[in-house]
């Protein structure tokens, strides 16, 4: 087991009627003026919105409104808030709708507190905030787990990049998660949360590190909760036990806990970035269910116990040790399965990806040829490049 640090300063309201606390949890740290970050007109629609206004109000509490954020949160909306909370004096960011929200909110809130840096220097890793404003969420989606990650992927539209970067200054101070509020999100998008979910978890455990049993067990169960909870989600909108243990699924695939002890690298949200990157309209979480299961089985035997543990506990495959690859490609192809069921792409040419755009993509992975993405087995340019075509 590898040394670690686990930290998760987020403290989370879970369960019914956590929303209408909002005033008095951000009375206690004293803001002057809260910006209200939010989405589409879902967040509106829904009355969220107005309840916050309304909670503000009770507690006396200046407010200014900024919405539109798209799927892929983008610099230009998040340049726009920085400006608008120096103008306004905000010392709050509350985000109000799911993980584009928050990374929106994320950098809103290290930018306006380091005005004399670039806040896109942050994401490209020429420099790391040294503070930030205070910030809360109201989660509207399960899904990234920016509600208590570390993480703050935002896209440059106009260059097709998109990039994210960890720091302890991207934690919120507290999460607000009442399932019910996700009970409108359509089948499409609970599926690609759950997928992103079960990911964030899934990479953790397929990165290197040795003897993290309990680690392992915690992985697995997230994992295993994910599959159920989101095809039962899909099944019934309104099942409140499912996506209540997706909603938690999802703060706990990404705060940390699941890679205890273990090397720490999201490789396949690194293949998946340069899509959504190249072509916004791309879901997340699509692009990782059309990306997981070539690369599984490029890397697989490079760590064949590895991949053996997980095809027994999580997907119940009985070990055949006299031919352990059929063991592995079977869980695979059960993986694969799964994601058509939940109607998830498993190919790159159902997201309008094609052979002309492969090598393109390889190259802004690679950065120029220049980064190999670390796992159990390196990925350089090639290696990239083959995985993508094996997912066409």
């Amino acid at each position: 087991m590898e040394n670690f640090i686990y930290d998760t300063p987020t403290r989370v309201y879970f369960g019914k009627g956590q929303e209408k606390k909002v005033g008095e949890i951000i009375a206690e740290y004293g803001p002057k003026k809260v910006l209200i970050h939010y989405g589409g007109g879902s967040a509106v629609r829904s009355g969220l919105i107005g309840l916050v206004e309304e909670c503000l109000k009770a507690q006396g509490i200046a407010y200014v409104l900024l919405g539109g954020v798209q799927p892929n949160p983008e610099i230009k909306m998040v340049r726009r808030g920085i400006q608008l909370c120096l103008d306004e004096g905000v010392d709050f960011i509350l985000a109000v709708g799911g993980g584009s929200v928050m990374d929106s909110a994320k950098a809103i809130a290290n930018g306006a507190a380091n005005p004399d840096v670039d806040v896109w220097d942050f994401n490209m890793g020429k420099a790391q905030p040294k503070k930030t404003l205070p910030k809360g969420c109201i989660l509207m989606l399960a899904a990234a787990g920016s509600e208590m990650s570390n993480s703050c992927v935002i896209t440059d539209e106009e260059q097709g990049e998109k990039r994210g970067y960890g720091s302890p200054m991207n934690r919120m101070n507290f999460a607000i998660e009442n399932p019910e509020l996700t009970y409108t999100v359509d089948a499409y998008q609970t599926a690609c949360g759950a997928v992103d979910i079960a990911m964030h978890t899934m990479e953790r455990y397929f990165c290197p590190g040795e003897d993290t049993y309990l680690t392992d067990a915690l992985a697995e169960a997230v994992m295993k909760c994910t599959i159920k909870a989101g095809a039962d989600c899909i099944k019934n909108p309104t099942d409140y036990a499912a996506r209540a243990n997706m909603m938690w699924a999802s703060s706990l695939a990404h705060n940390g806990l699941t890679q205890c002890g273990r090397q720490f690298q999201l490789v396949v949200h690194q293949l998946e970035h340069e899509l959504s990157g190249m072509d916004p309209k791309i879901a997340h979480g699509a692009g990782l269910a059309a990306l997981w299961c070539s690369w599984a089985r490029y890397v697989y035997q490079a760590n064949i116990q590895r991949f053996l543990q997980w095809s027994n506990h999580v997907w119940n495959v009985d070990v055949d040790y006299e031919h352990p690859e059929k063991t592995i490609l079977k869980a695979i192809d059960l993986q694969e399965e799964y994601y058509r069921a939940i109607g998830m792409p498993t190919s790159l040419r159902e997201l309008g990806v094609g052979e002309e755009s492969l090598e393109m993509l390889s190259d802004r992975c690679s950065r120029g040829k220049t980064r190999t993405l670390i796992g159990y087995k390196p990925l350089a340019y090639e290696d990239i490049l083959a995985i993508y075509r094996m997912a066409l």
